[in-house]
């Protein structure tokens, strides 16, 4: 019996690892006969594992879709890296308890030294904030909106969105075709379509809530250049923030683009010595940590917060060297 369980076991691995096998080959690395394969394809099939048989000159097996989750066959770094992984998910709400019960099912079945191995590194590892560079808690996404999302974009269909910002509170859902997922900085975004205007949008799925499946297809019509993590951070850095701002630095814009990463914002020339940066972030203390770091003269004057907040860090700072 034990043998048998193995040969199962190993001929699944082989169903898994390519589309298509015949018998002889499947017997050929198996070490076994024609008429055994096709006994232990009907045992996978008893225990729910869909496995179709084409007949004729270019018949073969192949592992069919749906059915029970056939057993993942990893090898040891394999099974340590998933582990690992597990024990760190965050950042989309549920998936930290689904990962605990993927994680307690993997543990189940690891060998006892590889057990050891996770249990060292988990036991021996602190897990620092991931968010260190804004004071805004990061937004958490639901699983189920963003696998909504996605499932209408590979199937081409129309979604209805409704924006769930005060600013669009009682405003009509937008019907928009969605192209493209873009994860960034702790954020998840959706590149759509509008139909009736042709316009391009950024939406960040945490401000968005999603109407009943439309099931209506759309003809696709990619974005020009078709680089649309691009065309978020384009998008985001001029509109996409809770805070905006458009600040006067007295330098040619070539040497402000020098000194930014291009996802802080839009650079616009003025002449040849002054340039406008037009930028945004989730609160005013980020943006004024930007604006410090680039060090170059400049002139704040909206939004009236964040004037008001550099007016309070000067005399912060000024106090600080005794000024």
């Amino acid at each position: 019996m034990h043998q048998t369980t193995s040969r199962v076991l190993a001929l699944l691995a082989l169903l898994q690892v390519r589309p298509h096998w015949t018998g002889p080959e499947l017997a050929g690395r198996l070490g076994v006969s024609d008429r055994t394969i096709r006994k232990d394809i009907d045992r996978l099939r008893e225990l729910g594992y869909p496995v179709d048989g084409v007949r004729g000159t270019a018949g073969h097996y192949k592992l069919g879709a749906g059915g029970k989750l056939p057993p993942l066959l990893l090898d040891d770094d394999e099974a340590v890296a998933i582990a690992v992984g597990l024990r760190g998910a965050t950042g989309i709400a549920g998936i930290e308890e689904s990962s605990a019960r993927a994680l307690e099912k993997l543990d189940h079945v690891l060998p006892h030294r590889l057990r050891r191995q996770v249990g060292a590194i988990h036991s021996t590892t602190t897990r620092a904030p991931d968010n260190t560079d804004t004071n805004v808690e990061d937004p958490v996404v639901d699983a189920a909106v963003l696998t909504a999302i996605a499932s209408a974009i590979r199937d081409g269909e129309y979604l209805r969105v409704d924006r769930t910002e005060p600013e669009h509170d009682g405003a009509p859902p937008l019907l928009v075709e969605p192209y493209r997922l873009v994860s960034w900085v702790r954020h998840w975004y959706l590149v759509a379509r509008e139909p009736d205007s042709g316009t391009w949008r950024t939406f960040r799925v945490d401000r968005i809530g999603l109407r009943m499946p439309t099931h209506r297809r759309f003809a696709p019509s990619p974005l020009p250049g078709g680089d649309y993590t691009s065309f978020v951070l384009r998008d985001v850095a001029s509109t996409g923030w809770a805070v905006h701002a458009r600040i006067t630095v007295f330098a040619a814009a070539e040497e402000v683009l020098a000194r930014i990463n291009p996802t802080v914002g839009v650079v616009e020339s003025v002449d040849a010595t002054t340039s406008v940066l037009v930028t945004g972030a989730d609160s005013l203390e980020v943006v004024a940590v930007y604006v410090g770091m680039l060090g170059l003269d400049f002139r704040v004057t909206e939004p009236p917060a964040l004037v008001e907040h550099l007016r309070v860090l000067a005399q912060r700072y000024a106090a600080a060297v005794g000024g």
